[in-house]
């Protein structure tokens, strides 16, 4: 006869349960860059990223989740951790389009997405995480971040970061960003480029661009980055994520202009 009040076996344990353990209380950083249709290179940035932060010997898990990624796999919702595919010994890759929103709450935050990605790959140190502003809206809602825009030399590429940037800005106060421009370094726009952005994220979000660098998608991948990039990154990774208030962020004041954002840089 079945004894009901035995005590129960305890559940077997996940196979990402070990690493967990080892890599208790280790920093780390989410890195989002948010996605831009516009750039054919996208793909080369996040590679690049990877390989940079990789031979600075940090443990690096590139989550590709915008709407243009790969999907993610139908086992993603029971175990994540299996999903992820090991690309070297110091970065793997998860394709996750559409997985943001499997973890949005009934306040529309999906902070818990991060969580759920640092559970399933604790060891890695930076999260690439690659996704539509709207995702990243959701997922920072109660998180502080700088947002990586990535554009490139034309024009509808730097008015969809633009987008983006001002999506983020009114849903969740990020006032500050980052700019990574996939283009060759001769490219005659790239500084206009760079100021135009800058001067209307001033101008109609009172918001700030800080850092602007290039990936030359024809460039060498093993290359060291030039002094732009490093110092993209390490004040991306030397920023503090904490939790924020969770109170209703208070939207900018609206800026009166006819000017077309990001179109003063192309006339």
């Amino acid at each position: 006869m079945h004894d009901f009040y035995a005590p129960s076996r305890p559940a077997p344990l996940d196979q990402a349960d070990g690493l967990r353990r080892m890599f208790a209380g280790r920093r780390r950083v989410v890195l989002p860059l948010v996605a831009n249709p516009y750039v054919a290179f996208s793909g080369v940035v996040l590679d690049r990223l990877a390989a940079l932060l990789s031979a600075q010997g940090r443990q690096v898990l590139v989550v590709d989740a915008s709407s243009a990624s790969p999907p993610a796999h139908e086992m993603a919702a029971l175990d994540l951790a299996a999903c992820i595919e090991t690309v070297s010994s110091r970065v793997a890759y998860l394709p996750a389009s559409g997985l943001a929103t499997a973890y949005v709450d009934t306040r529309g935050c999906a902070g818990g997405f991060i969580d759920a990605l640092q559970r399933a790959a604790p060891q890695a140190e930076v999260l690439l995480l690659h996704a539509d502003a709207q995702d990243l809206a959701r997922v920072f809602k109660r998180r502080g971040a700088r947002p990586v825009l990535i554009g490139a030399d034309h024009p509808d590429s730097i008015k969809h970061a633009y987008a983006g940037a001002k999506l983020l800005a009114n849903r969740c106060s990020l006032m500050t960003f980052d700019l990574l421009l996939a283009a060759p370094p001769q490219s005659p726009r790239v500084t206009a480029i760079a100021q135009s952005l800058a001067g209307c994220a001033e101008t109609f979000l009172g918001a700030v661009l800080l850092h602007t660098a290039l990936v030359d998608p024809a460039g060498d991948p093993g290359a060291a980055p030039d002094a732009a990039l490093a110092c993209l990154l390490a004040a991306q990774l030397a920023l503090d994520d904490t939790l924020l208030d969770t109170g209703p962020a208070p939207l900018p004041a609206a800026r009166a202009s006819t000017a077309h954002p990001a179109r003063t840089a192309f006339r």
